[in-house]
């Protein structure tokens, strides 16, 4: 009965929510509505305006600074290749730390409790050592500028085009959603309407990007990672010290929500209707830590793009090892809030407040519900004064940057190399391709903003971004290993397996979303939920990826192995690296991070 009482639970929350809606909270506007301006239940101080207009001001001028030195094309999409080994890590970390990471994750956490961590943990950190340790030769030695022009080299341009065409179409969403997530910050503490804050962001995304390229993506990245966590640590420092510690906290959870397990990682796993996600441990195992993972990390190219602009192969395999620590600390300033969300978040009446999901406030607007991805801006609202409340800000204000300009420096390097250039002007000056660039990083902008109001009609921000790598990312994965761990596979194959692999995700959700009893067999429980289904979904479409790849590559002929030098696993001799002392290898800093998360699953047990 543990799990009937927690879905009820959910649903009188739910139920709570529409009824008992506090005075002081504001409705999401939708789309239509977006131009009118609501009541801040925050104010700047002058301090925290100064603070503000400080960063947009650095960052401008980092774009304007970086200008004359991307002027080719290797400058503009690569930086070069002159990042060492840390600042391509601190990037490529910070890339993936946006926004919709800081206010999604939040959110999950309150939804679903420490659960959500298992997104950092068993959902990064293999991945990103496997691509740090066994992919990085590939891509560096190659020295392709995207992943869609790896999948060129292995199987042909069919193949690259279909990734490339799906990849562009889920960078511009995934900008949409670090979009809408600054403007709920803005429209809940300071009361601005949606459309201004998105306009006024974006702009300034727009012209970093396109004046300096990925190398003032990067330098900015850089600056917002330490931001990020300047400021996003307030709320959880302030906010433990509020609860009486993490024993405080526990205590305070198991009384307010009783039946309801938020405080494990794996003990309410045995089966969907145990835990709050509805998921079961294959699902988190199989579906998160292999499919949705390993394909985000290893595949997408806004994380990879920056470990590809490393100065050397060494440096190369060793920044997705120090991002791995960076990563697994993460939990602490975006999981954490939300958990204290739970116990601390109460109405002017003194009683618990309870969120709902984003479909919910925007199906009854005026009500003054606030949704699940409100409640990073609401802690911030509650725990930090004059000042702090600036610096806070900022940190929402930098993640959002920098979530925005990886999706859109990613989009112009795929639109560029991988569809304009092949599709469409084959031989063109490098400088050609370069003024394309800039102009596809401003298209991307304004093509996001549309995107933007896409996310109102998802329950939650992190639901909507799962789905998304369930239809792309997963079966790009599928085709990445079976090319380059195997010899055999065919131009055809890989064509095949990828686009058969995409459409199978696309109508799995298709299949659920307009005949819901599907989703017994596709999340194999009619217990499951949204986040479980799109694990399963994930896991679905990698396996048909992976079959078609098999079956089709059997009935047509392979390139021989002279062909797949550089490309193949036992068709390539890897660079040897000079030998350096234990504590630069990059096989010891892994194995020390292997330790650190093994003891984290088993500390949150």
């Amino acid at each position: 009965m543990p799990a009937a009482r927690s879905r009820i639970g959910h649903d009188r929350g739910k139920m709570l929510a529409m009824l008992i809606a506090p005075a002081f909270s504001l409705s999401l506007p939708t789309a239509t509505a977006a131009m009118v301006a609501t009541t801040s239940i925050a104010h700047l101080t002058g301090l925290d305006i100064a603070v503000i207009a400080v960063y947009f001001a650095m960052v401008i001028w980092i774009g304007y600074y970086l200008k004359n030195r991307a002027n080719t094309s290797e400058e503009f999409f690569m930086a070069g290749r002159e990042m060492t080994a840390w600042i391509a890590g601190l990037s490529f970390v910070s890339a993936n730390l946006g926004s919709l990471e800081l206010m999604g994750w939040a959110g999950s956490a309150y939804q679903y409790g420490i659960l959500a961590a298992h997104w950092y943990w068993i959902g990064a950190i293999p991945a990103m050592l496997f691509l740090g340790i066994v992919m990085m030769p590939f891509y560096y030695v190659s020295k392709t500028h995207s992943v869609p022009g790896y999948l060129k080299l292995r199987y042909g341009q069919g193949s690259s085009t279909v990734a490339a065409v799906s990849f562009a179409f889920m960078t511009i969403l995934m900008s949409g959603v670090n979009m809408f997530s600054m403007a709920l910050v803005m429209k809940v503490v300071l009361g601005w309407n949606i459309t201004f804050s998105i306009v006024v962001s974006s702009l300034a995304v727009a012209a970093y990007v396109a004046l300096g390229g990925l190398r003032s993506a990067i330098f900015n990245e850089v600056l917002q990672f330490v931001l990020i966590w300047g400021g996003a640590l307030l709320v959880p420092i302030l906010g433990m010290i509020d609860a009486g510690g993490w024993m405080g906290l526990k205590t305070r959870i198991l009384h307010d929500l009783p039946g309801q397990d938020y405080l494990h990682l794996w003990r309410g796993l045995g089966h969907f209707h145990d835990n709050p996600m509805g998921v079961h441990w294959t699902g988190i195992i199989f579906g998160l830590g292999f499919a949705i993972s390993f394909g985000y990390w290893t595949t997408d190219f806004l994380v990879v793009q920056r470990v590809l602009a490393a100065n050397s192969l060494r440096s190369a395999r060793m920044a997705p090892v120090i991002g791995s620590f960076f990563k697994m600390a993460v939990p602490f300033i975006v999981i954490l809030p939300g958990l204290l969300a739970l116990v601390v978040l109460h109405n002017p009446n003194g009683s618990l407040m309870h969120l709902v999901g984003e479909d919910v406030v925007s199906a009854h607007p005026g009500m003054g519900l606030h949704s699940y991805n409100e409640v990073l801006p609401l802690m911030l609202v509650r725990y930090c004064g004059p000042g702090l409340l600036g610096l806070g800000i900022t940190a929402l204000i930098a993640g959002f940057m920098s979530g925005m300009a990886g999706n859109v420096s990613a989009f112009a390097a795929v639109w560029t190399y991988d569809i304009y250039q092949p599709m469409l002007r084959k031989n063109e000056p490098d400088e050609h391709y370069v003024t394309i660039g800039r102009w596809a990083t401003v298209l991307g902008v304004v093509v996001s903003i549309g995107a933007a109001y896409l996310v109102m009609h998802a329950q939650g921000i992190m639901d909507y971004v799962q789905a998304l790598f369930s239809f792309f990312i997963a079966p790009l994965l599928g085709a990445i290993l079976m090319g380059m761990f195997w010899k055999r596979a065919t131009k055809s194959g890989g064509f095949w397996g990828l686009l058969v692999g995409t459409v199978t995700s696309v109508g799995l959700w298709a299949w659920v979303h307009f005949y819901p009893a599907a989703l017994r067999f596709v999340a194999l429980s009619p217990d499951a939920r949204d986040m479980a289904e799109n694990m399963y979904r994930a896991l679905w479409s990698l396996s048909i990826t992976v079959i078609v790849t098999l079956v089709v590559s059997l009935c047509t002929s392979a390139k021989p192995d002279s062909e797949l030098k550089g490309l193949v696993y036992g068709a390539t001799v890897l660079p040897k690296e000079d030998p350096v002392a234990f504590y630069k290898n990059e096989l010891f800093w892994a194995a020390i991070a292997v330790v650190v998360f093994v003891g984290l699953n088993v500390m949150f047990w």
